[in-house]
């Protein structure tokens, strides 16, 4: 058995996210992919949906998918949510696990991985998997940048598109479309709950 953590804020979850995972699914030929909701990311955003806005938009927008799973294990134990924290909570309730857990991170993220809350003892106790889109920094200078050593990881490359969950927002704000961009359940959602009108 193994496991493949893909954590974030999804705010709002999007088109981008779900072409990630599947890649990384599909190339490495995982079981499953565990997406996990931040409830209180240690940087804090003004512009952060409810908790429980980002976990039901999580679940409408991995429902189709029979390899996509959720966790609640941040919602549940609120507070700020530290990775090495909930890694260390998986291992406790999946005793029979016989592989180190997968750890989704892109190039951008694992550049500030030394800032991270226990990020060596983090590192012993996953294998990093290392999104590199196409224009992103080359391996060895992002190794360059940081102090981490002793880390497993996997380098894959792939799809590059250019949506993040900011252009999203900006968008809403400014009553323009989102279409594509979010699966239609998460579109039709965000608009049922007013969620991200009026940021600044």
């Amino acid at each position: 058995m193994n496991i493949t953590v893909f954590f974030g804020t999804f705010n709002p979850i999007h088109t981008a996210h779900l072409i990630i995972a599947e890649t990384v699914r599909s190339e490495l030929g995982l079981e499953k992919i565990l997406f996990i909701p931040a409830y209180l990311p240690p940087h804090r955003n003004t512009s952060l949906a409810l908790p429980e806005h980002r976990l039901n938009m999580v679940k409408l927008a991995i429902k189709d998918n029979q390899y996509f799973d959720i966790s609640d294990i941040e919602y549940r134990n609120k507070g700020k949510s530290y990775s090495y924290l909930t890694i260390k909570k998986l291992y406790e309730l999946n005793p029979d696990l016989t592989e180190k857990i997968n750890f989704i991170i892109g190039t951008d993220a694992f550049k500030l991985i030394d800032t991270w809350h226990e990020a060596e003892k983090l590192a012993k106790l996953v294998n990093f998997i290392i999104i590199k889109r196409a224009e992103s920094l080359d391996i060895d200078e992002l190794f360059s940048y940081i102090k981490l050593k002793d880390f497993n990881y996997k380098i894959l490359k792939t799809p590059f598109i250019e949506i993040s969950s900011t252009y999203i927002r900006s968008n809403i704000d400014k009553n323009k479309s989102i279409k594509y961009l979010v699966p239609d359940c998460v579109e039709k959602y965000i608009v049922e709950n007013n969620l991200y009108l009026c940021n600044k």
